[in-house]
Parts: structure tokens; sequence; C-alpha cells
């Protein structure tokens, strides 16, 4: 198993992370069809990034300053160099809830309280098992900051590609004067080193959370292609929501687009609702992890 890290690196995660949910929460009217447990939510606010805590500054700035293509497949290498940890599904659920200090009185919710009350929300709206057990299961990936991460940079954040221009649709698009692909000859450039709609299985998103755990579940589970795209992309802000990189885009990404887009509002939407008590929740979700996982998987 991997060292443990402090309680307050954790802290910092969240607090990061919260943060930048609630831009994204404000940031626009999100598309909600056959959404139930949002109604009464107003999601019609706008807010511009520029209005956001210095915090989400900060950190955005740092995460693309360095999410380069050099340390893309410098990450991507080192992932399938290792095993991590070996452990149930439901151990690394309670492993990432390590990562909040419940005795700190500025912290928000435990990890654990965000996923059961993702999940609960989809199943309270009548949508399959496996969508209920994606929203359990879309921010584990977070164990990244248990494992070795550089920082919060390429742990959480918005994600986008690499490998091409850098979109505008990507927010503060000016920080990315500092990184080293913005000037590269082919980096730079539309299609980079990609064909036009070559598709998104096909391009290298910025490593953080989500395409940690879409590597992770892909191989070791039977949850449907729909709730990996869930799991991969519920972070990729410019292409589900703003609408970049449809010159990228093949005909699967146009139907895997639409099941992101049903998941979102419960990842986004969902923690103010009552908290969830997880050892009433346990038993029930830990049979629906077993219908779709082995007992225990690498991570």
């Amino acid at each position: 198993m991997p060292a443990q890290i402090s309680t307050h690196s954790g802290c910092d995660l969240d607090a990061t992370s919260d943060a930048i949910d609630e831009v994204n929460a404000l940031k626009g009217k999100m598309w909600n069809e056959q959404s139930e447990f949002d109604e009464g939510k107003d999601k019609s606010k706008f807010r511009d990034y520029e209005s956001a805590c210095d915090r989400v500054k900060t950190f955005y700035k740092e995460q693309h300053e360095k999410q380069t293509v050099a340390f893309n497949i410098k990450a991507r290498v080192d992932f399938k160099s290792r095993r991590r940890a070996r452990m149930s599904v439901w151990e690394a659920i309670e492993m990432l809830n390590t990562l909040i200090d419940d005795s700190d009185p500025d912290t928000s919710l435990s990890q654990i309280e965000h996923l059961l009350q993702t999940a609960e929300a989809i199943r309270r709206d009548g949508k399959p098992e496996w969508m209920q057990l994606t929203g359990l299961l879309h921010d584990l990936g977070k164990l990244l900051l248990l494992f070795g991460s550089e920082g919060q940079w390429d742990v959480v954040g918005d994600t986008f590609v690499v490998g091409c221009k850098f979109s505008d649709k990507i927010i503060y698009p000016d920080t990315f004067k500092n990184n080293p692909d913005s000037y590269d000859a082919i980096y730079s450039t539309e299609y980079g080193i990609y064909k036009p709609h070559c598709g998104l299985d096909n391009v290298m998103l910025s490593w953080g959370h989500d395409e940690y755990l879409y590597h992770v579940l892909k191989d070791q589970s039977t949850l449907p292609a729909e709730a990996l795209a869930m799991i991969r992309y519920h972070s990729f802000y410019p292409w589900h929501r703003e609408g970049a990189y449809k010159h990228l885009m093949n005909e699967k990404d146009v139907e895997i687009l639409e099941a992101v887009k049903a998941f979102n509002p419960y990842d986004l939407y969902s923690k103010s609702d009552e908290p969830c008590n997880a050892e009433e929740l346990k038993l029930y979700y830990q049979g629906l992890i077993s219908k779709y996982f082995p007992s225990a998987i690498d991570w």
C-alpha cells in the first residue's frame, strides 16, 4: 500500500475541488433534461470565471502551464509501469475518505458523502443500477493524491486535449502562454498530432482523476461504455458544455456526449441534498459493486 499523506493536503484538495465545482455549477444553465431531483434548484445564474476565488485562478494557472504533451506521456507510462494498490472498490471509497479531516470546521462534506449523494440522486430518479454505481465511483480517481501525484494540478480541474492547439473554450485560455506546447510547431496547430474526426478515444486528455480512473476501470469492470464515458469526460467542460473539439469528434462521440450531459447535473447539483448515512447505504452499494467488479482490482 502507498504511504499516506497528511490530512492537510487532503483538505487543500477538497477545498480546491469544491471551489472549481461551485464555479462550474453557476457559470451557465446546465443541460438537465429528464433529471428530476434538481427541478427546484436555480441553475439559470451566470457567473464569469473572472469572479472566481483566487484559489481557482491560481490552480488553473499552474495546471495550464504544466499539462504538456511530455508530462502526459510520462504520466501514462508511470500508470502502466506500477501497481499502486490492490483492493476492493469499497475499500478504495473508504481510502478516498481519508483525504478529509472531519475535525476541521472549515472543511465541507467528505468525499464519500459527495459520492453517495450523487449516487442517491441518480437512484431517486429511477436511473439504471450501472448509472447509480457510476455516480458512486466517478471521483475515485482523486486517489491519485495518495498515490504520488505532483500536486493538485494533475488530479482535479477541468480537462482538455493536449497535443493540439489549446482551445479558447478552456477557462482562462491566456494562462497557456507559459506552456511550452503553445509554441511548438506541431502542438500549436488546430489538429496537432491528430487527424480530423479521429474520435476522442484517440486523443490525449490532460491527466487527472477522470483519466486515471477510466484507465483503472475499463479493463477491470463490466460497466457499459456509457458509464466509462461519464467517468472519463465528466470534467471535460470545454467539450460537453462549450462545444469545443468538434473537429476531433466521430459518430461515437456524438452518442456519448449525451450520456455525459445526462450525468453532469447529478455530479454538480446533488451536494446540497440531505446528508447520506454511509453505514445504512453500504450494503446496497456493495451489492451493486459485486455485479460489475471482482472482489479486488489493481489501482
